[in-house]
């Protein structure tokens, strides 16, 4: 009996790829025509409202349009929802029923990030999304050792903050990060290989660490925890090399050229160290997903892009399958009690499962409390003059959840959630990367 084309679809998802080299993908026509079919399934459904802002911005549109249909709304707001997509997948992996191979054929992320590039190939972007995403950039200016000191100054001074507000754009109240002049890579120069990889089914025992441009310059303590918690459990490890930004603030921008200029970078890099026999990791989850998921779906005929995309793990996901092998030491000896633990969109949609809260749940004397909803931050949209108020409110009942739950440890897997959320909880709180909280509870 044939399929009733109005029915959601129960098969797993499957994705295509981009097309962004197809001439029609730039045209604004056939992608206005595309947006307002999508619109029109998505207005007839409603699932994701709770997702993101984006959703309820179009709802809201087709509501208060004449017609109370999308043919009602002006194709000059479809813009407004584009704004507010910060490319999640979560409506794609967790709520569309009418995703591939379901006939409708809705891949919304994908059309929002076909409308940021078209909207950028036009030259629709304001210098301040440049320069926010302009990530390495960034942070090798800002990381010069007297330079850092007085933008981490200037990010905690208001009136300086008032001032970037108006020149800028970037909200006064944001949370901005720190920045360091002693990197990760710094720190970790010269550090020696330990032990002999043990190999199982499923890996080759040895890890090269893809550093981020965030923990490299914002963050590196997790790097230097999750060095020490793999050698502790036998698993030699290294930084994968002179590595650039993986591309996603650009790939949230539109700006696919920066993407083909990102891989043709560090795809030849962590290829050759595939080569060599070891696994890849990264402690983002955006930039986990970047590789093993985006870049495929960018380019899905570059052999290198598949091979690096095969050896990246999350770095959970890797401890656990060495647990499942019998090769993950559990000589914890220190107790974490509750632990507020929020799991990232990105890594949410990697379909990997709960592999940080099954790690940390191994630990004597500790409850996770897992929270699974989108803190609202993207990076650069929770530090956005128009668009704060809105993670603000996305944040809310992730928040809500924290404060109930009153723990002794928050941590989410993105550090930049993480310390989202500890704003807007608002309590002195910090927030901990769990492979800290692991270390610690290994007592190292």
């Amino acid at each position: 009996m044939a399929t009733d084309k109005r029915e959601g679809n129960l098969d797993a998802p499957t994705r295509h790829p981009l097309g962004q080299d197809d001439p029609v993908f730039y045209d604004e026509t056939a992608l206005l025509a595309e947006m307002e079919r999508v619109f029109n399934i998505c207005h007839g459904c409603r699932r994701c409202v709770s997702l993101c802002h984006a959703f309820p911005t179009l709802f809201d549109l087709v509501d208060e349009s004449s017609t109370m249909e999308v043919d009602g709304v002006d194709k000059a707001d479809f813009a407004r929802v584009v704004d507010h997509c910060y490319l999640c997948d979560l409506c794609y992996m967790t709520k569309c029923p009418y995703v591939p191979p379901h006939p409708w054929n809705v891949d919304f992320p994908h059309l929002m990030l076909r409308a940021k590039a078209v909207r950028y190939k036009q030259g629709q972007v304001r210098l301040r999304d440049r320069i926010l995403t302009s990530t390495d950039t960034v942070g090798n200016l800002a990381g010069i050792p007297v330079v850092a000191g007085i933008v981490n100054a200037a990010n905690r001074y208001r009136p300086a903050r008032q001032a970037l507000q108006k020149v800028l754009g970037v909200h006064v109240d944001a949370q901005l990060p720190t920045y360091h002049s002693r990197t990760l890579q710094k720190r970790l120069q010269g550090h020696a290989v330990v032990g002999s990889a043990i190999p199982t089914d499923t890996t080759r025992g040895r890890v090269a660490l893809f550093a981020t441009c965030y923990m490299n310059r914002n963050e590196p303590g997790p790097g230097e925890d999750l060095f020490a918690v793999f050698e502790h459990n036998g698993i030699p490890v290294m930084l994968a090399g002179q590595e650039r930004c993986c591309g996603m603030p650009r790939l949230e921008l539109g700006d696919l050229e920066a993407i083909r200029k990102a891989r043709d970078h560090n795809v030849p890099m962590l290829a050759e160290l595939v080569d060599q026999g070891w696994d890849l990791t990264a402690l983002i989850p955006s930039c986990v997903l970047m590789f093993k998921n985006e870049l495929p779906l960018i380019f899905p005929d570059d052999a290198e892009v598949r091979k690096v995309a095969e050896a990246f793990y999350d770095p959970f996901e890797y401890l656990m399958l060495r647990h499942k092998a019998g090769l993950l030491r559990t000589d914890f000896s220190a107790a974490l009690g509750k632990v507020a633990y929020h799991a990232a969109c990105h890594q949410r949609v990697q379909n990997i499962g709960h592999k940080t809260f099954d790690l940390l749940s191994l630990v004597p004397g500790t409850e996770v409390e897992l929270i699974e909803r989108c803190s609202g931050h993207d990076g650069t949209y929770a530090v956005k003059v128009e668009s704060y108020e809105y993670s603000m409110k996305l944040v809310k009942p992730v928040a809500e959840r924290v404060r109930r739950a009153a723990p002794d440890h928050l941590g989410s897997d993105c550090v930049m959630a993480g310390h989202h959320i500890e704003h807007a909880v608002g309590d002195g709180r910090v927030a901990e990367h769990p492979i800290s909280l692991l270390r610690r509870a290994y007592g190292l």
